[in-house]
């Protein structure tokens, strides 16, 4: 089959990568110069396949009244007459619940540990590197009632067999060395150890590669202005470069996925969650962090990849906004100096991305009500995570197969 994949992100490049191995015919359309120029561009670095929530969590509601009056954090809210944003926040606080939250979490899981096994077997495929470790994420917990709280989280972990170990202070500094110098500001952590690390753009830019290997063709620099679906039937792409015909489309456009389908009359609550950055060249490998580290209080990730430090983190609810605010700069730096100072902070790149998030935190996989249109989009904060699993399963499902992991729940249909 002609199949067109629409964004060269990482959900798009892995969806492409196995769709061509599948024998299909695959086109990659994308508005940049090259693979992983958005959202896969600068994001924490993290492969987290046991750190693995949704947003929507108990409790959620009465600590983001409390996060919107902190210095520090981790939950910017700018509010705005957006229709889409409103209900995609009335969805979210309706999964608050510890019914939804456990539902949530298990497809998550699933979908992770699934993705685990697909990317060990791609990097054996290809060969590929990206500043890859495999030594876990570190959940690092500064109060008591942090770590009481992740008896929730041990409870999914143990209930899908993803491996977790929780520390006192002392195991957190035999896992990352580092945190000697701080310990007195930690009581504990949970341990991943199946969590990976590494760069998603060195990544997705290496993958590309091997797709063009494949006989993927790439269009850089295409502005997609809509879909051919008459009859209920996806034919083509409709760019300002004209006509791409097409047996079935994969729609991986992150944040931008709704505003495609809306003429269509599909309404996917998919919204852009704001995200930031900061790469920092290490000047003390000894103060550094070996894998990531998550620091609950500010919800930032600290990750090494290779001789540099990637700090991420933060939700901005702000709508289609991409500006680089100097207080969020701040907040970064923040969090890594008072736990890693390893790192030249003043020659730190900042960057910003929009995560495209469900309401449920579960990305959207797999067909619509036009035929041959399928979705792969809504990854949120863990689409480098997810990424090789769910293009396992879409690669399945538009060449006609049953997917290995009960992929069902994952459609949009699941909203109806």
């Amino acid at each position: 089959m002609k199949v067109v994949v629409l964004g060269a992100g990482i959900i798009g490049v892995t969806s492409a990568y196995q769709l061509a191995k599948a024998g299909h015919e695959v086109t990659v359309i994308d508005r940049q110069q090259g693979p992983a120029l958005e959202t896969s561009f600068a994001n924490a670095g993290e492969v987290s396949f046991g750190y693995c929530s949704p947003w929507a969590a108990p409790g959620i509601p009465a600590k983001a009244i409390k996060w919107l009056f902190m210095k520090h954090a981790p939950l910017i809210l700018r509010p705005k007459v957006d229709a889409a944003m409103l209900s995609w926040m009335v969805r979210m606080l309706s999964n608050c619940t510890s019914e939804r939250y456990a539902i949530n979490k298990s497809r998550m899981l699933r979908l992770a540990d699934y993705s685990r096994i697909s990317l060990a077997q791609l990097r054996q495929e290809t060969g590929i590197a990206y500043d890859e470790r495999m030594q876990g994420t570190l959940q690092l917990f500064r109060t008591q009632q942090q770590l009481d709280a992740s008896a929730k989280d041990v409870k999914a972990l143990a209930a899908d067999g993803i491996p977790y170990e929780v520390l006192d202070r002392d195991g957190c500094v035999r896992v990352e060395p580092a945190l000697k110098h701080v310990r007195e500001k930690i009581v504990g952590g949970l341990l991943t150890p199946k969590d990976e690390t590494g760069d998603c753009f060195k990544f997705t830019n290496a993958l590309a590669a091997k797709t063009i290997e494949l006989g993927v063709k790439f269009q850089y620099g295409t502005m997609i202005k809509g879909l051919d679906a008459e009859g209920g039937q996806a034919r083509a792409v409709i760019t300002d470069r004209g006509r791409v015909d097409a047996d079935a489309i994969v729609v991986a456009l992150g944040s931008y996925s709704p505003l495609l389908l809306k003429p269509l009359g599909i309404s996917l609550s998919v919204y852009p969650v704001k995200g930031y950055s900061l790469t920092i060249p290490i000047t003390d490998a000894s103060r550094a962090p070996e894998s990531t580290v998550m620091d609950e209080t500010y919800k930032i990730a600290i990750t090494r990849l290779g001789d540099r430090i990637r700090v991420g983190g933060m939700a901005e609810i702000s709508g289609y906004t991409n500006d680089l605010g100097l207080a969020r700069r701040r907040t970064l730096e923040h969090s890594v100096t008072d736990l890693f100072p390893g790192g030249d902070v003043a020659k730190a790149s900042f960057w910003s991305g929009l995560r495209p998030m469900t309401p449920d935190g579960t990305p959207v996989i797999g067909p619509t009500k036009v035929k041959g249109l399928y979705l792969n989009t809504g990854h949120g904060t863990l689409g480098w995570t997810m990424s090789s699993g769910s293009a396992r399963v879409i690669s399945d499902l538009v060449s006609g197969r049953r997917p290995d992991i009960d992929a069902t729940d994952l459609a949009i249909s699941r909203y109806a």
